[in-house]
């Protein structure tokens, strides 16, 4: 009992916690299978790299701050028209992640185009890449206060620090010529270094006004648009469809 507890504390002194938790465990098994010492070993060294990359991912999913857990499996392919499941299959092999490129989504309001790209989050957080995911509305708070207060100059650097970075909803609100300089800004410092993917009900043709500033939109649509996959979606609203049927 003296060994044991003294191979505790060794553990908790390593940091190798998740040996520590699974020990009895893996001891039990050792003994029945009667493994070498190089098996146990390895045991070992496989349970604490899987408890790692398990909090690693934990660790991610809370600091990407989704407004929900959403899963590609649960997405209605069915129902929408300028994505397929083959599309999906290429971009979860993350390659377009290393390659700095962006995704934009775009279509009608509730088509799905949130879900998708919290899903392509989800997927690529489990592969250990960071991801942070905010609103337009919530990111132009933030660049707006990032001077003045830690909170948010604190968010900001975690974004421009992140592998891929979701920009949600652009176009539900009218942006400010300052707040358009302020974004035009963030993207400018972010490009060709951090992936986004960005959601939007309204087209290229309509940024212009919605920035009030064509000049510098048509430079951020160049920044965006340089290595992107643009998907423009088409179908019902998946929020209607479940009204007309609860009626």
């Amino acid at each position: 009992m003296k060994a044991y507890q003294q191979t505790l504390s060794f553990l908790d002194t390593l940091k190798l916690r998740g040996v520590s938790h699974c020990l009895d465990e893996i001891i039990h098994d050792a003994e029945m299978d009667k493994t070498s010492y190089l098996t146990f070993l390895n045991s070992l060294l496989s349970v604490e790299i899987e408890y790692r990359i398990k909090r690693r991912v934990e660790r991610n999913m809370t600091a990407a701050h989704l407004p929900v857990v959403k899963r590609m499996d649960q997405f209605d392919f069915g129902r929408v028209k300028g994505i397929g499941k083959s599309q999906v299959a290429n971009l979860l092999d993350c390659r377009w992640i290393d390659n700095k490129e962006n995704l934009l989504f775009f279509g009608p309001p509730g088509i799905g185009k949130t879900h998708l790209a919290i899903a392509v989050a989800v997927a690529v957080m489990e592969r250990g890449y960071k991801v942070c995911f905010e609103r337009i509305t919530n990111l132009i708070k933030l660049l707006k206060t990032a001077e003045i207060q830690k909170a948010s100059e604190y968010r900001i650097r975690k974004i421009m620090k992140s592998n891929l970075v979701i920009i949600d909803e652009i176009g539900y609100t009218p942006i400010e010529k300052r707040e358009a300089n302020l974004f035009f800004n963030l993207i400018s410092e972010m490009y060709e270094g951090v992936s986004l993917i960005i959601t939007s009900n309204k087209s290229f043709d309509s940024w212009a006004e919605m920035m009030g500033d064509s000049i510098m939109t048509t430079a951020l649509l160049d920044r965006l648009l340089h290595h992107a996959r643009i998907f423009n979606l088409e179908g019902e609203s998946y929020r209607l469809k479940n009204q007309k049927k609860g009626e």
